[in-house]
């Protein structure tokens, strides 16, 4: 059985100068979630000499034309991607970009579809084609509903004695499933807007919270814009995990899975083992990729 983490009380600390990005591409040298070593200062607040090195992260850019980075927590025991299916509506692009990111990066993933008490008899058939699409590309789907509890004590289970995140776009619920999960946590929260079904942002920065149950929860502000990062035309595919395992069944490799005669992935494609959605959103990327290297 896994042990809660251990508290320890806050230290205001600052970051030593010739730590600030140094050698570094992206826009903060520290991300939440991060394990440093520090001093005692003069002024009682502690000095960070040094970051230790993470066991993995999640980054991406704001948009693709961007040349920095930003890491968005690191150390991470396992990432909950929060989504709705229409209240806001679902962005598969984002959803897609955030998964590759995990794969590439070494973080675990889970999907957690809230608001599931929202959706009518119609909204369901469009969730079976959801699920249908991510659970076959090898993606765990957890139903939850901050509102009625469905699945809320399954995710604290789940939480405990680790760093999870909690990330996704604006207005899909992170913030008050934290809350559920958590009475003594007050996060705030924010109605969508009715007349664009768009998310507001009500986190606006990146902070982590102790469980009462044991472990921690890193809430993120909603991410509009996620660029990747560092990835290499032939290996993307290796990110999507249903395209992984049929890597090695293509006539040719490396395989782009685009124009190449034999290409199993192609195939899978036309026979619908693979999400014709989730191939389109391959391409995308593959197409970015190469415009704004």
């Amino acid at each position: 059985m896994v042990s809660p983490l251990p508290l320890w009380d806050p230290v205001e600390c600052v970051v030593r100068g010739r730590l600030r990005l140094k050698g570094s591409k992206t826009t903060n040298p520290l991300a939440v979630g991060d394990i440093v070593k520090y001093e005692p200062g003069d002024d009682g607040k502690g000095i960070i000499v040094s970051i230790e090195p993470r066991k993995n992260y999640i980054i991406r850019k704001s948009t693709n034309l961007s040349r920095e980075s930003h890491i968005i927590a690191s150390n991470i025991g396992t990432a909950y991607l929060v989504t709705t299916l229409i209240h806001p509506e679902v962005k598969t692009v984002f959803l897609d970009r955030f998964l590759v990111t995990c794969e590439a990066y070494r973080v675990p993933v889970k999907i957690l579809l809230n608001k599931r008490d929202l959706l009518d008899r119609e909204e369901i058939d469009m969730l079976e084609n959801f699920k249908q699409i991510y659970e076959g590309a090898g993606y765990e789907i957890i139903e939850v509903s901050a509102k009625t509890g469905l699945n809320i004590e399954k995710l604290r289970d789940e939480c405990k004695g680790k760093v999870s995140l909690f990330s996704g776009q604006s207005g899909v619920g992170k913030s008050s499933l934290i809350n559920a999960m958590d009475s003594n946590l007050i996060l705030k929260t924010a109605n969508i807007s009715d007349y664009h079904l768009q998310g507001k942002h009500t986190t606006t920065f990146y902070e982590m919270h102790p469980l009462n149950s044991g472990g921690f929860i890193i809430d993120t502000p909603g991410i509009r814009g996620f660029g990747l990062v560092e990835m290499e035309r032939e290996e993307l595919s290796h990110y999507f995990p249903e395209m992984l395992k049929l890597n090695q069944e293509c006539r040719f490799a490396p395989c782009t899975h685009t124009h190449e005669p034999g290409c199993r992935v192609k195939e899978a494609v036309d026979n619908n083992e693979i999400s014709a959605d989730r191939y389109l959103s391959y391409l995308g990327m593959l197409d970015e990729e190469e415009k704004y290297r």
